[in-house]
C-alpha cells in the first residue's frame, strides 16, 4: 500500500487529498505534485536540503520529483494533496526542470476542500497557488549530482520492494554498484543507514495502514516486510514512543 510514491504516473487526471495526524513520513519522491496544507499544530518539513517549520495556514508545494519529508513536532493536523503535473499542465511545462527557492507559501483563508467537487474547482485552486509561487517565489534549475541519481534507484528500489526482503545488498546487485561505495553514499546522503531509513520507512506506512485499514496488526507487519512481530513491535514503538494498538487508538 503505497499511498505517495505511485501517485501521478498513469492518472493524468489524478487529485486526491487526505487528512493525517501526529504524522512522519521519510525522504520520498514521486512524479505528483504534492500539497502538505496544515490546519494545526506545527510540522517539520524537509525538501531537498531546506529544513521548514509549518505553522497553521501555512502551505508546502513540492515540485515532481522533489525530495522531501516531513516529521509532527509535538502536534500535527494536516492535510495532503496529490495531484498529476497534468491538471496545471501550463504551468508544469513552463517550470519544467525548474524548482522555487522557497517551497511555503503562507494562506490568508482556510481551504474549503469539500468545495473541490469539479474539475473546474480543483483546476482554479491550484492556479491560485501556481500564481502565489510565481508571484513571491524565485525559479532555480535542477541540478542532480550522479550520488543523487543513484541515491533516488536505491529509494525507488526500496519503495518497490520495502514489503519483502529488501537489503542493501540486493540494491547493489540489482544496480550493479559495490557495496560498500552505496553503504558509504547513502549515509552522506541521508544522515543515517540503509537499515535505519528502511526501518522508518515501514514504519510509516504501516502507521497508515493502522489508521487507515481494517487489517490486523499481524497482517500490517507482514505487509511493511517484517517476518518476526515482536521485531516489529520494537520497531513501531522507537520511532512512535508507542504500541501499534495505541497508536489506532489515538483521537
Amino acid at each position: 500500500m503505497v499511498f505517495f510514491q505511485k501517485h501521478g504516473v498513469n492518472e493524468k487526471n489524478l487529485f486526491r487529498f487526505f487528512s493525517l495526524k501526529n504524522y512522519q513520513f521519510p525522504y520520498h519522491f514521486h512524479r505528483a505534485y504534492e500539497l502538505i496544507y496544515l490546519n494545526d499544530g506545527h510540522l517539520s518539513v524537509s525538501i531537498g536540503k531546506k529544513e521548514y517549520v509549518l505553522k497553521k495556514n501555512d502551505l508546502a508545494f513540492i515540485f515532481s520529483n522533489q525530495m522531501h519529508e516531513f516529521k509532527t513536532i509535538e502536534h500535527s493536523d494536516i492535510t495532503i494533496i496529490l495531484f498529476s503535473p497534468e491538471l496545471i499542465g501550463d504551468f508544469y511545462m513552463n517550470y519544467k526542470g525548474m524548482i522555487p527557492d522557497d517551497n511555503i507559501l503562507h494562506l490568508d483563508s482556510i481551504i474549503d476542500f469539500n468545495g473541490l467537487n469539479s474539475i473546474y474547482s480543483k483546476k482554479s485552486f491550484l492556479y491560485s497557488l501556481c500564481d502565489k509561487l510565481v508571484n513571491q517565489k524565485s525559479f532555480i534549475p535542477v541540478k542532480q549530482s550522479t550520488q543523487t541519481k543513484v541515491l533516488y534507484k536505491i529509494l525507488l528500489f526500496i519503495e518497490q520492494n520495502y514489503s519483502n526482503d529488501c537489503t542493501l545488498k540486493s540494491v547493489a546487485e540489482k544496480l550493479n554498484y559495490d557495496y560498500p561505495y552505496l553503504s558509504k553514499l547513502f549515509v552522506q546522503q541521508m544522515d543515517m543507514t540503509f537499515t535505519e531509513y528502511l526501518n522508518s520507512y515501514r514504519i510509516s506506512q504501516s502507521c497508515y495502514m493502522l489508521r487507515n485499514s481494517n487489517l490486523s496488526v499481524s497482517e500490517i507487519a507482514f505487509n511493511c516486510g517484517y517476518n518476526n512481530l515482536r521485531t516489529f513491535h520494537r520497531n513501531f514503538r522507537k520511532m512512535t514512543n508507542m504500541s501499534p494498538k495505541e497508536y489506532r487508538e489515538l483521537d
